[in-house]
């Protein structure tokens, strides 16, 4: 199986980020009009948070807040787990895997890079990943 790395993956892909000031409906926006899950929430450069569509379901329509006045910040997961972009993608696999999450910020020298989701899997990557993380499970 060839091992990709991560920066790979997001070359010539400018970052999704949006201010934690940013109503959760621009949030929104910005992520249905690039198709995806999640946006990472910078303050000025620094990476701060994940807003995904799981937040703004649960913590803002299932609880009755108005998207267009609710910052994200007030609403995103705070201080996400990042990887490095020279790491293969197959680890970020496993780190969601195992957290419980979909995304994950790829992060180097402080500076976002971009962002990888379960989406970008392919099928032999996936595979391995499973094959590992059963593997763990009988070694325990």
């Amino acid at each position: 199986m060839k091992i990709r790395p991560l920066r790979s993956l997001i070359e010539g892909h400018k970052p999704l980020t949006v201010a934690g000031t940013a109503a959760v409906t621009e949030a929104a926006r910005l992520m249905r009009d690039r198709n995806v899950g999640a946006v990472m929430v910078v303050d000025g450069s620094k990476l701060t948070g994940v807003f995904t569509e799981r937040d703004a379901l649960f913590r803002v329509l299932a609880v009755g807040r108005d998207p267009a006045s609710t910052p994200v910040t007030d609403v995103m997961t705070k201080s996400p787990q990042t990887i490095h972009p020279d790491k293969p993608f197959v680890e970020a696999l496993r780190m969601m895997l195992e957290g419980g999450f979909r995304n994950v910020p790829i992060v180097e020298d402080g500076r976002v890079l971009g962002m990888v989701s379960v989406r970008d899997a392919l099928d032999p990557e996936v595979y391995e990943a499973k094959k590992d993380l059963l593997q763990r499970e009988y070694d325990r």
